[in-house]
């Protein structure tokens, strides 16, 4: 990777710390789009590893707020999906790749979206949680589902318990990614040279995460996922 192709995924990385920060996701949907145009075989380690201590700073923040029951439902469907996601991850070509990533992140927001207000139940959170895992294990991406479920839950009920679903189902893919071969040290390394940035854009994020509740978290955190799923598909 060059040194401005470095820059730029960093100072992606630092930007995608802070809204997830702020909003309780998009660092996938952000950077995703960005490293698979500059360096696709990045995808979905890099992600993965990153977004475990973002997320575990997120949930350990507002972690009064955490809906242990939808966690619970949710890795439950998690774990089950992580498999599926492999599964498509060494079947695919990188151009599928990256067109999985793109549809995958655009249908999911846009049905979030369009949903009407509903409080999910077990079947439905296990439900996410298998989606989730099939997206995030195959190209990094978890986000979107997320949002359909939590979508009208209160700002630090959203933030937090989508931070510890993620952070269960990141910890899930990459042992299994790893006990198949997938996680390669080049990668690593490069994962290791972002963490300064992401500890920078994640402090930011403590002065305006309590601004950001109701209808305006909501459609912020669905615009990212729309906008960047756009982005995927045109790129692919």
């Amino acid at each position: 990777m060059t040194v401005l192709a470095f820059s730029i995924v960093a100072a992606t990385v630092l930007i995608s710390a802070f809204v997830q920060g702020s909003t309780g996701m998009g660092f996938a949907m952000i950077v995703a789009p960005v490293v698979s145009f500059i360096d696709p075989t990045l995808i979905p380690v890099m992600l993965l590893v990153l977004m475990i201590p973002l997320n575990a700073y997120v949930a350990a923040r507002e972690r009064s707020a955490i809906d242990w029951h939808g966690v619970k439902w949710i890795s439950v469907g998690r774990f089950a999906g992580t498999f599926a996601g492999l599964w498509i991850l060494l079947i695919v070509n990188l151009h599928q790749l990256s067109l999985l990533i793109g549809w995958s992140t655009l249908i999911a927001a846009v049905a979030a979206l369009l949903a009407p207000k509903f409080s999910p139940n077990r079947t439905a959170l296990a439900a996410v949680g298998l989606i989730t895992g099939v997206t995030e294990t195959s190209t990094g991406v978890g986000g979107p589902p997320y949002a359909l479920a939590y979508q009208h839950s209160p700002g630090p009920e959203l933030r937090s318990t989508v931070a510890v679903c993620f952070l269960v189902g990141e910890v899930i893919s990459l042992l299994v990614l790893a006990l198949s071969g997938q996680v390669a040290g080049p990668t690593l390394v490069t994962t290791a040279m972002l963490l300064p940035f992401l500890v920078v854009g994640s402090f930011l994020s403590r002065y305006v995460h309590h601004r950001l509740d109701g209808p305006v978290l909501r459609y912020t955190v669905l615009g990212f996922a729309i906008v960047s799923g756009g982005l995927v598909i045109i790129q692919a």
